[in-house]
């Protein structure tokens, strides 16, 4: 899969090393874009106010799947109900809300421990295999969470894992069935 990443930060810059590992060709482009054309999914992973800049910045964008993975720690813009919504009215194609209830700083472990921790997600039908199937390639379960009217409760997701991290640190976690 030809994987367009749209930040080179901890969570952008972590998840592209996680897939070029399991074979997938991945263009990273920056907070100031570049032609997304040739991917088959886009995946944003930049800080909230730099959403409508780095989408605007990425030429080809028009219709593809994207996955959001941002985190909304400013406000959101009036109108939308999350991130993502935002996104998409920005982007155009199926998004959904994905890896913004994981911490980056794990990346680097998650090769290391016996059972795959859970990673939510939210959104829209359209792009649900891509979504599901770089989940796992990242090295994470998917856990459906609903369409993409539930990437709010994932968006506020971070007050909690902010709170526990402060009291023991970084953490995995697992939804079971």
């Amino acid at each position: 899969m030809r994987i367009a990443v749209l930040g080179r930060g901890n969570v952008g810059g972590g998840l592209a090393k996680r897939w070029l590992k399991q074979g997938h060709e991945v263009d990273e482009f920056g907070r100031d874009g570049g032609d997304v054309s040739a991917a088959d999914v886009v995946v944003l992973a930049v800080p909230d106010d730099a959403i409508a800049s780095a989408i605007a910045a990425a030429q080809g964008i028009a219709g593809k799947p994207l996955i959001d993975t941002t985190n909304a720690v400013g406000n959101r813009p009036e109108g939308f109900n999350s991130l993502a919504e935002y996104a998409k009215s920005l982007a155009g194609g199926p998004t959904t809300k994905a890896f913004s209830t994981v911490f980056a700083l794990l990346y680097d472990r998650l090769d290391d421990i016996a059972e795959r921790p859970s990673c939510a997600w939210a959104g829209d039908d359209g792009a649900r295999e891509v979504t599901e199937t770089l989940v796992r390639d990242a090295g994470y379960e998917p856990v459906y969470a609903g369409g993409l009217d539930a990437a709010r409760a994932l968006e506020d997701f971070l007050g909690l894992g902010i709170a526990v991290a402060r009291a023991r640190g970084p953490f995995f976690y697992r939804i079971y069935d």
